[in-house]
Formats: structure tokens, sequence, C-alpha cells
């Protein structure tokens, strides 16, 4: 009982200081969204116990909210230039999200002006949208992670409310990922295949078809948007463009590097 109830109270501590980050952005203007098992919570119901806190916010609004949490206490570190800082006091953390690690998922106006209002830890905030987090989970395909079940309970929940119009401009030519992950829920959930429109799949099967009939020219491998690093061999040794970098995608050839090496360096 006496290590459950350190295990409780570390929680609690931990707790004060995410509602302290919220109650600093807050204070200082800054607009963010709370995206990571807070907003999968609101949209699928399910808890998950996890250490992360993900706040998301225009890169814009970057440089104002680590001011204002270094002058809370707080340390920062912009931790990979092209899309995540983090903010410390001790042992707790968290995480400033302004794009996704491929890049190719930026925070806009369009995040806040579907954003949800709700509660998270006692506080009215906003949360990320169901569209762009299903968005930039489609990308998580490592071998030590994979977002797939939580796009497959997403579409479970919400497929039938999800503003498909909006979701699928959000895959703009990557729409064959999301047609992807659209076939594995009918797959994982045989009973449910209702909750995904009949217009959308005939449209993306339509795509896929006319692909298909006039093979792409470009010699890219998109696999490193989705892994930084189970297609590298693709793109060192097989001499296949890398689609992360521009003008395909939204990295530079040095966050690339930068973001390959952490790999094995950065947690």
């Amino acid at each position: 009982m006496a290590g459950q109830s350190t295990l409780d109270e570390a929680a609690q501590d931990t707790n004060t200081f995410y509602r302290r980050t919220l109650h600093v952005l807050s204070d200082a203007g800054v607009p963010f969204l709370v995206g990571g098992s807070h907003a999968f919570l609101e949209y699928t119901g399910i808890v998950r116990n996890t250490k992360d806190f993900d706040l998301f916010l225009r890169r814009s609004d970057m440089d104002r909210a680590m001011e204002a949490l270094r002058d809370a206490g707080y340390r920062t570190e912009l931790t990979f230039p092209h899309w995540l800082g983090k903010a410390w006091q001790h042992d707790d953390f968290v995480d400033l999200v302004f794009n996704s690690g491929n890049g190719v998922c930026p925070v806009d106006d369009g995040w806040f002006d579907h954003a949800v209002e709700t509660q998270v830890l006692g506080m009215p905030v906003k949360i990320v949208p169901c569209e762009e987090l299903l968005w930039q989970k489609a990308f998580i395909m490592e071998r030590e992670r994979f977002d797939g079940g939580d796009i497959v309970h997403i579409l479970r929940s919400r497929g039938d409310r999800l503003e498909w119009g909006r979701l699928t401009e959000r895959f703009g030519d990557r729409w064959a990922l999301l047609y992807t992950y659209l076939i594995f829920f009918s797959f994982v959930y045989p009973s449910e295949a209702h909750r995904l429109p009949s217009e959308v799949l005939s449209d993306l099967a339509a795509r896929y078809a006319a692909e298909r009939s006039a093979p792409a020219s470009d010699r890219v491998c998109r696999g490193t948007l989705v892994s930084r690093a189970q297609y590298l061999v693709d793109i060192g040794q097989y001499g296949y463009a890398d689609a992360r970098l521009a003008p395909r995608g939204g990295m530079s050839a040095e966050d690339a590097i930068f973001w390959t090496w952490a790999i094995d360096h950065v947690k």
C-alpha cells in the first residue's frame, strides 16, 4: 500500500505540473490545443496511461510559448527545429508540437478552427480536432510503434461523424495512406464497415484504379514518411528519392539528417 500511495502522489504532482503549464500559456495569451491520450480519450472513450502530455500550437507561437514558460521557471529546448519543443520542471515535461516528425502535418489555423472544447484535468481547454489527430497518427508505422490500432478505434467511434472532405483534403496527394487505413478498418471490424461513407471509399478506389493504370514516373520512396528508420536503405542504397524532402515534403536535408541521427540518441 505504501508503494501505491507513492505512485498516486507522484501522479498528482505531475498533474499539478500539467495544470500549471496550461495556466502559464493561457495567461500569456498563447493559443494551444491539448492532444495525445487526452484527445484520444475524448474521441474513443479509451483510457491510456501515459507520461506524455502533448500541446499543439502554431510554429509562429513557439517563441512566445517558450519565453512564457522560461519566465515561469521552466527549462525549455527546441528539440527538433522542424516539429517539436519541450519544457521541463524537475522530472516532469510537456511536448510542444507544431508539426509531425516527418514534416508533413503542420499545425495551422484549421486545427484551431475545428478544435473541440472539453475539460482536461478539471480545466476547460480545447483539444485537437479528430480529423487532425487521425491525420498525424496515420504516419506512425515504426517497428516499435504503430498507431493503426488508434486509427481504427477512432474510425469505429467517429467514422460516421468525421468531416471526410476535410480529412481527405488533409492527406492531399498522400490519399492512398488514408485508403490503406480504411481497408484495414474493414478487416479489423467487418461488422462496422457501414460506419465509413461509401462515397469516400468509391472515390479512393477510383483514384487507386486510375493510378495503377498510369504508374508514376517519379522514383520516390514514401516509406520515409511513415518510418524514419525502416526505409533508409531505399534512399541510401536503392536510389529512391526521399519523400520527406522539399519539394515533395516539408523537411530540409539538415532536418532529415538530424531526425535520422536521433533514432539512436534521443528518446
